[in-house]
């Protein structure tokens, strides 16, 4: 049978077929085409290994001796050879313990299921390929660091289908306006009447960290949680407004006239953000331990210091400068003196995380609070020999205390903690006194400010709430979801 006379048989049967497929009802058949193109290290195999192994095998664990955040030590191995044979996918160590089922499999039964077998063939496809390594990659560059480079943040939703959780919030200097953190973007409403003004594009995912800086621009601290972290400056009047969801909305990812500087990059999240009384330094922390500060004027890093042993939640600045406070998951809280680049003192009475730390005017007193439910002040200089002791238990909340604001005027000082029972409460650090209790939120309270008048005070919450309320007599100005677009589910119902 000739060629020709193959495919017109071929023709005819496949013609039958779908005939017979179409009379009956049956779902169209799509036929599968070849791939030709050949697997990117990194494009589609290092994303794998990052998700399913850096917990064991990055550049402080590594496993086995193995570490995998370059080409170059994968290729390495560990307490064996190398586990990859190029064009041998079957005979690679690499591809036998990802399949394995007793336990030698990686990842391990401990740490999760197997790796799903459509991405076992990606890497399997990869090596049969030769297991090359993309052109223009130094095998010795950091895999997390090239994956960063390459990545691309999604645009915000237009309408929220789900609240978005508040970590953190800040009013503008002229007592105005709320900033608030949303996915992938700062959103800026009116504070008097919840109304939504503008939408700011943003690299992180998360905002856990803002401050103003004395020119109006905003700092903050935050980034994709396990993925990257980082601290921006942003210009929010800058930028050529487009409309996203019915709002102005500016570009912070890609307009440099929105985002106006990035301090620092890091491969887990920054959580606190501080700027000196007399703003000229900035300092943040976060999951990688690290207290950074920055001199404003020249951008330049002037401290990296390796002050705790587990992530930094709270930072804040003495009234001097000279000093840092800091709050940490290692249950301490600590001073740093700056000059003398030591340790000063540290507070170890929470025995739990110390979430926030803010200073008393008079750089005295220091205040931290945490997983314990306490709020506690301690003596922050050496008075009579006692630096490092409780003075007092100021208050407490029924659950965790998640966060702390602070304004620190002589005159009339004011302190907001936020907690996990849902209540916002008002103290005098100074004279030691409760002020109130602010109520109203149906979820934990993550993130709470202050008005730089000191007239309001805002709080929010996990599920998207935002609450103000008037220092003065407790009463409460406005409440909204800040997740644009969202409509609750009580709402839809009630609309129809």
């Amino acid at each position: 049978m000739t060629a020709t006379r193959c495919w017109c048989v071929l023709c005819a049967v496949l013609g039958l077929l779908i005939a017979w497929l179409v009379l009956f009802g049956a779902a169209p058949v799509t036929l599968a085409q070849p791939t030709t193109a050949p697997v990117s290290f990194i494009n589609d195999v290092a994303p794998i290994l990052k998700e399913n192994c850096y917990a064991c095998h990055d550049a402080k664990k590594k496993k086995g001796k193995f570490e995998m955040t370059t080409y170059e030590n994968i290729r390495k191995g560990g307490t064996k050879d190398d586990p990859i044979v190029p064009g041998k996918a079957k005979e690679s160590l690499l591809i036998d313990v990802l399949t394995a089922v007793g336990p030698g499999r990686m990842p391990p039964k401990e740490a999760g299921d197997p790796l799903p077998k459509e991405k076992i063939a990606v890497i399997a496809r990869w090596i049969d390929e030769g297991a090359k390594l993309d052109a223009g990659i130094d095998p010795k560059a950091d895999l997390l660091r090239e994956l960063r480079i390459r990545w691309k943040p999604p645009q915000p939703h237009a309408a929220y289908k789900y609240p978005w959780n508040i970590n953190a919030l800040v009013f503008t200097p002229d007592s105005k306006k709320l900033v608030v953190g949303g996915y992938h973007e700062l959103t800026i409403w009116d504070a008097a009447t919840g109304k939504l003004e503008k939408r700011v594009f943003t690299r992180a995912e998360r905002t856990y960290g803002m401050v103003f800086l004395p020119d109006g621009k905003l700092a903050v601290a935050g980034g994709r949680p396990g993925q990257e972290g980082d601290v921006r400056i942003y210009n929010l009047a800058g930028g050529k407004p487009m409309l996203h969801g019915g709002v102005p909305a500016i570009d912070g990812v890609n307009d440099r006239s929105v985002l106006v500087a990035e301090l620092v990059q890091t491969d887990d999240a920054m959580l606190a953000i501080a700027i000196s009384p007399d703003g000229k330094k900035l300092a943040s922390a976060g999951t990688d331990r690290l207290l950074r500060v920055w001199d404003l004027a020249t951008g330049k890093l002037e401290h990296a210091i390796e002050n705790h042993a587990d992530w930094v939640f709270g930072l804040a600045f003495s009234p001097d400068g000279k000093h840092l406070v800091t709050g940490s998951r290692d249950k301490t809280a600590k001073v740093w003196d700056l000059a003398a680049k030591e340790s000063a003192l540290t507070f170890p009475d929470h025995q739990n995380a110390v979430y926030a730390v803010a200073i008393t005017s008079d750089g005295k007193i220091g205040i931290s609070c945490g997983e314990d439910n306490q709020i506690r002040q301690w003596q922050a200089t050496d008075a009579n020999k006692q630096i490092g002791k409780q003075t007092r238990v100021l208050g407490t909340h029924s659950k965790a205390v998640l966060r702390m604001a602070h304004l620190p005027d002589p005159k009339n000082p004011l302190l907001a903690t936020c907690s996990a029972d849902g209540t916002v409460k008002l103290f005098n650090p100074i004279a030691g006194t409760t002020l109130k209790t602010l109520t109203g939120h149906t979820d934990w309270v993550y993130a709470v400010a202050i008005s730089p008048d000191g007239q309001w005070v805002a709080g929010g919450a996990w599920n998207g709430e935002v609450r103000v309320w008037k220092v003065a007599d407790g009463k409460e100005v406005v409440s909204f979801n800040a997740s644009p677009g969202y409509v609750p589910p009580a709402a839809k119902a009630a609309k129809k």
